[in-house]
C-alpha cells in the first residue's frame, strides 16, 4: 500500500506537470510546541518529558502528537503533502523518523534535514522535504555566538539549498531564535544577534550567485515590526510584485497590519505572529520559472495563517479562539500547538 500510495504522488505531480507545466509548491513553517519524545537524552535537560516527570508525558501522548502533527501538516497542504515544511521546537532525530515513518504522515514520504544545537532543553529547527520536487544538495547550520556568560546557548540555522526540477536552486533557511524570557526588553540583544548572523550567511549568499532563490522561514519570537525583522534582517512589506532581487519581502506583513485579530500566536487574548515566511526579491517578479503565486485579495501574494478551526479553542480568560495546544502550563490539553502554521504558494515551472 505504502508503494502504491508513492507512485500514486509521482504519477499525480507528474500528470499535474504535464498537463499545466507547473506546479503548486507549497511551502509550510509550523512551530510545533515541544515534540519530545518520552526517553531521557542524557545530554540535555529533558527531563519534564518523561513519564515520571510532573508532565506525565508517555508514549501514548507522544504517538498522539505525531498522529496529530501529521494530520496538521496534510491539512494545511489542502489534502495534499506541502513541498516543504519548517518546524521548530523538535527534540532530536528520532521524532523526525517517528513522524515521518510511524504516524499518518508516513504515506507522504517526507524526508528531513535538521540541526543538533547546543540548546540545554535539545530542541531544534527541522525541515521536511518532498525529494520529488526538493533534492537537497547541501545542508549547513549556522551557530549563533555566545553574547552573555548567563545566557543559555540557542538553536543553530538551518540552511538546505536544494534542486528544483527545473535544475535551479533554492535555498531555505529554517530559525528559531531566543525566546523572550527574562522580558522581551531585556532578551532582545539575543534575537539581533542571531538575526545578524542570518543577514550575514544571506547577504553571502546573494553576493555569491547571481540567480540566488532564498525563503526564510521560522518562529523569530518578535513580531514583523520589532527591529530583528525590520532592521537588521530587512523585511519590507510587499506593496508591488516589481521588487528588487536582492531585497528581502515579508509575505504576510501587510495582511498583518491590515487585519485586527490575524495572527499565528495570541498573547493576552491578542493575535499577532512570531512566525514569518521571508522572500528575496527574486521570487516575487512573475517571469521567472519558480516564483510566488499572485493573490487577488488586495495583499498581492498567496500568503496566510492556516486558522482551521480543529485548531482552534475556546479563549476562556480573555474571549474569542485562541490555538488548541498540547499543555498550557504542565497540564495536558491533548491539543496540537500553541501556534498556528503559516504557508506560502509558489508556482514551479517546468
Amino acid at each position: 500500500m505504502r508503494r502504491l500510495l508513492s507512485l500514486f504522488t509521482l504519477v499525480a505531480i507528474a500528470c499535474s506537470c504535464l498537463a499545466q507545466d507547473s506546479y503548486r509548491f507549497r511551502v509550510v513553517s509550523y512551530n510545533v510546541e515541544n515534540l519530545f519524545d518520552y526517553q531521557h537524552d542524557s545530554l540535555k535537560n529533558d527531563y519534564e518529558f518523561l513519564p515520571d516527570a510532573v508532565r506525565h508525558w508517555d508514549r501514548q501522548k507522544y504517538q498522539k502528537k505525531l498522529d496529530d502533527l501529521g494530520r496538521v501538516i496534510i491539512a494545511t497542504g489542502e489534502w495534499t503533502p506541502p513541498a516543504l515544511v519548517g518546524l521548530c521546537e523538535v527534540e532530536n532525530e528520532h521524532c523526525l523518523t517517528d513522524l515521518t515513518r510511524n504516524s499518518v504522515l508516513k504515506e507522504a514520504g517526507y524526508r528531513y534535514a535538521m540541526t543538533e544545537s547546543p540548546d540545554q532543553r535539545g530542541i531544534d529547527v527541522a525541515l521536511l522535504y518532498q525529494r520529488e520536487v526538493f533534492k537537497p544538495v547541501n545542508v549547513n547550520t549556522y551557530r549563533i555566538p555566545p553574547l552573555s556568560k548567563t545566557r543559555n546557548a540557542t538553536r543553530d540555522i538551518l540552511h538546505v539549498t536544494g534542486e528544483l526540477p527545473n535544475h535551479s536552486l533554492l535555498d531555505v533557511f529554517v530559525c528559531h531564535l531566543p525566546s523572550r524570557s527574562g522580558g522581551e526588553k531585556e532578551s532582545e540583544p539575543y534575537r539581533l544577534l542571531a538575526a545578524g548572523v542570518l543577514k550575514q550567511a544571506v547577504d553571502s549568499l546573494m553576493q555569491a550567485r547571481k540567480n540566488a532563490q532564498i525563503i526564510i522561514m521560522g518562529d523569530f519570537n518578535d513580531y514583523h515590526n520589532n527591529r530583528s525583522v525590520t532592521e537588521v534582517v530587512g523585511a519590507k512589506h510587499i506593496s508591488t510584485l516589481k521588487a528588487d532581487k536582492k531585497t528581502l519581502y515579508h509575505l504576510l506583513a501587510a495582511k498583518e497590519t491590515a487585519k485586527k485579530d490575524y495572527g499565528s500566536y495570541r498573547y493576552h487574548g491578542e493575535w499577532n505572529s512570531l512566525d514569518h515566511l521571508i522572500v528575496n526579491g527574486r521570487l516575487l517578479r512573475q517571469k521567472g520559472s519558480f516564483h510566488i503565486m499572485p493573490a487577488d485579495d488586495g495583499f498581492f501574494v498567496k500568503a496566510d495563517v492556516f486558522k482551521a478551526d480543529f485548531l482552534l479553542e475556546d479563549d476562556d480568560r480573555y474571549g474569542g479562539k485562541l490555538p488548541f495546544r498540547t499543555f498550557s502550563g504542565v497540564k495536558y490539553k491533548g491539543g496540537y500547538s500553541d501556534h498556528l502554521p503559516i504557508f506560502a504558494d509558489f508556482i514551479l515551472k517546468y
